[in-house]
């Protein structure tokens, strides 16, 4: 199910250089803002919940799983590369497993560890709050790249698509709607978070064995789908 060859291409093509800069920019400025409000405001947990849920798990998380999971097949569809890959012999199953693979690997890098990083800035983890948000952003990793190499897989609108399931439906609509909270990876992530930390530090309006249900049943299920649509495209091309 894993093919290294495939697996060294994605990394080559996730992390080249402008989009590798890309992906050290939020981190960065993650990092930049807990230092600037530690400094500015001591150590305080609410604090550290307030800017590790408002910027890295409802900011930071899903843009880089944006750019890593369309990264990982959209362009070598837009340009039509893929048709090479899909001449060899491997198995379309195969090439989407790798290629969440190294997404989910990449996201969680560029957004787990600067999050627990942060964390211990901002409070030095007080109330389990950087683990438990690391724990957040590990979980939401899987689930963001599994969608948004789903997305990457099916539209040439990947990233804007990607960029409005983040920002408008679990940043606007799930502010503003209790029902869009349900089906938002960024609540089901806090709910895993909410048994980590301390009481009242970590909240969710998802419970967690329903989280659990949704974070397992969409990662597999968009996976699965992306390999139908990888092979439907090679038949197509075949046609």
């Amino acid at each position: 199910m894993y093919d290294p060859t495939v697996a060294r291409l994605t990394y080559r093509a996730l992390l080249g250089r402008r989009r590798a800069a890309i992906l050290f920019v939020l981190p960065a400025l993650l990092l930049l803002i807990a230092a600037a409000v530690r400094m500015f405001a001591g150590a305080d947990d609410q604090i550290a919940s307030n800017v590790l849920g408002g910027f890295a798990i409802a900011t930071m998380v899903p843009l880089i799983g944006v750019i890593a999971g369309t990264g990982a097949i959209g362009p070598e569809i837009d340009d039509g590369s893929i048709v090479y890959l899909l001449a060899k012999p491997v198995k379309r199953p195969t090439i989407i497993f790798t290629k969440l693979i190294v997404a989910i690997a990449v996201t969680m890098v560029f957004s787990a560890l600067p999050t627990l990083l942060a964390g211990l800035i901002l409070n030095g983890n007080g109330q389990q709050i950087a683990v438990a948000y690391t724990i957040a952003a590990l979980v939401a990793s899987i689930a963001y790249s599994a969608l948004f190499l789903l997305l990457g897989t099916v539209s040439r609108h990947a990233v804007v698509l990607g960029l409005v399931y983040a920002l408008v439906w679990e940043a606007l609509f799930g502010s503003l709607v209790a029902g869009a909270r349900t089906l938002s990876v960024q609540q089901w992530s806090l709910a895993v978070a909410q048994k980590v930390a301390g009481d009242g530090a970590v909240t969710s309006e998802v419970g967690l064995p329903l989280a659990t249900v949704l974070l397992v049943v969409v990662t597999a299920a968009a996976t699965w789908y992306a390999g139908q649509k990888l092979r439907a495209l090679k038949l197509a091309g075949e046609e």
